[in-house]
């Protein structure tokens, strides 16, 4: 199954921009420009998210917003692989804070960005719980 497909132009100096069928980004050294890892962390965070929202919604789970922050720890050695990456996760206005716990978990586990990249790093999962 093929998973989808982008093009990305560069200059000599490292700025460029991808393309996808639903839109832009700039990459490399601009104003605004992404990176590698923001780009790799994105990909984990909305991957993770979609998935979690699928299961939310099965087991007819709610919440109102969702906030995500993703960073990642490299090794010294060349290649320098990630060797531990962390998702923070919090859920406003939960319905049921032991299922969103156990949905976020699910998530993690059919997300298969999370799982490419679980190949390489330890992924840790922290889920907190705020009220708006």
């Amino acid at each position: 199954m093929k998973a989808d497909t982008i093009h990305v132009k560069f200059d000599s100096n490292f700025v460029g921009e991808m393309t996808s069928p639903t839109g832009k980004i700039a990459l490399g050294s601009q104003h605004n420009g992404m990176k590698p890892y923001h780009l790799l962390f994105g990909a984990v965070a909305s991957c993770f998210y979609a998935t979690f929202l699928s299961v939310a919604q099965k087991m007819r789970l709610t919440h109102t917003d969702v906030e995500i922050e993703v960073s990642g720890n490299k090794r010294d050695e060349t290649p320098a692989t990630l060797d531990h990456v962390l998702i923070k996760m919090v859920i406003y206005n939960g319905s049921d804070e032991a299922k969103l716990r156990r949905a976020a978990d699910l998530g993690a586990q059919y997300c298969s960005i999370h799982e490419t990249v679980s190949k390489v790093a330890k992924i840790d999962l922290e889920v907190t719980f705020k009220t708006k």
